[in-house]
């Protein structure tokens, strides 16, 4: 059992020390929470979104995730991620902030408490990274991002570390200056790699093996008839594709039917209009990491993956590193009483 007297403090910098600059861990831990998902190892209520007037935008709320991991070592914690579209520009602040609290699963009481930010966008992107591996065509060449922003940078990061078959990355922003941003970061390191900002969303989605939405779209815009065979889809910001590819796509898949069921996004509406159902999905992501539902079974296939962002991703991260920062005594210990 944990020691209740302290718990630990473990800053970006403290997380990046244990190795959350790169996306390996992440990997790993998010394949290993996917996996507890599949065999319903885990207890993960539906997250609440508390908002409040003047929140102009779908992305201004905070957001509690709290979830419980079985396994080995079981753990429970909550993420609360706050988020404003204006932090960036009133603020100068990145948009979403996040704290991670874990708690020993003996005794309930808080053993770590830790910078979040950093591991919700690592741990989303590990999604992207995860899944391509089991939905991609085998042979991909080339991804689209649509926006440019810190979540972007976070996913082509994962992408460019995990799959060095990537020859081109193709970008769109409203902003162009967002995507010169994401190449003057990654250019050097893949010199190999070609980047291309298009004009257009729509051009850039043509040239797609694997697509990536990074946006804070509150309405889709992305139809099925600029999607290419043999696309992934990593829908990661949820409201970018337009309905008629959730009816017209080969396989969609989720990582959790009920928390993407809900909050009126595309599934939810589809669901409520009668055009959409459980029986029509084909997985969820842990059944096929799990190998109990097979994921692609030809390079022509158009695959859609609708991940709406569990607990479960963040706190088995978190967990992997408060474990590496236990063993490595890093951080702050705090005193609790």
């Amino acid at each position: 059992m944990t020691n209740t007297a302290t718990l630990r403090y473990l800053s970006q910098s403290d997380l990046k020390a244990l190795g959350a600059d790169h996306s390996h861990a992440f990997i790993e831990a998010v394949e290993e929470g996917l996996r507890l998902h599949a065999e319903g190892n885990f207890v993960q209520p539906l997250k609440p979104y508390l908002r409040w007037p003047g929140a102009d935008h779908i992305a201004d709320r905070i957001i509690a995730m709290p979830c419980y991991l079985g396994g080995e070592n079981p753990m429970a914690g909550i993420k609360w991620i706050g988020s404003r579209q204006h932090n960036p520009s009133k603020h100068q602040l990145p948009r979403a902030s996040a704290l991670i609290v874990l708690n020993d699963a003996q005794t309930n009481y808080p053993v770590a408490v830790m910078e979040g930010g950093l591991i919700s966008a690592m741990r989303t992107a590990a999604i992207t990274g995860v899944a391509t591996r089991y939905l991609a065509a085998s042979n991909f060449t080339d991804v689209t991002i649509i926006g440019c922003g810190p979540v972007a940078h976070m996913q082509v990061k994962t992408l460019l570390e995990q799959y060095p078959q990537i020859q081109t990355v193709h970008l769109y922003d409203l902003n162009p200056a967002a995507a010169d941003h994401l190449i003057s970061d990654f250019a050097a390191d893949y010199a190999n790699t070609r980047f291309i900002i298009h004009e257009s969303a729509k051009s850039a989605v043509e040239q797609a093996d694997v697509l990536v939405t990074c946006t804070v779209s509150d309405k889709p815009y992305i139809p099925f008839e600029w999607i290419k065979k043999g696309c992934f889809i990593s829908n990661i910001s949820i409201m970018d594709i337009e309905r008629d590819v959730f009816l017209k796509a080969d396989k969609v898949i989720v990582d959790d039917w009920d928390q993407s069921n809900r909050e009126k996004k595309v599934i939810n509406v589809l669901v409520e209009e009668g055009l959409f159902s459980r029986e029509q999905l084909h997985a969820e992501l842990g059944e096929i990491v799990c190998g109990s539902v097979r994921g692609r079974d030809n390079d022509d296939e158009i695959i859609l993956l609708n991940p709406m962002g569990m607990a479960i991703d963040d706190i088995v991260c978190a967990r992997w590193f408060y474990q590496a920062a236990e063993s490595n005594n890093a951080g702050t210990e705090l005193p609790l009483f």
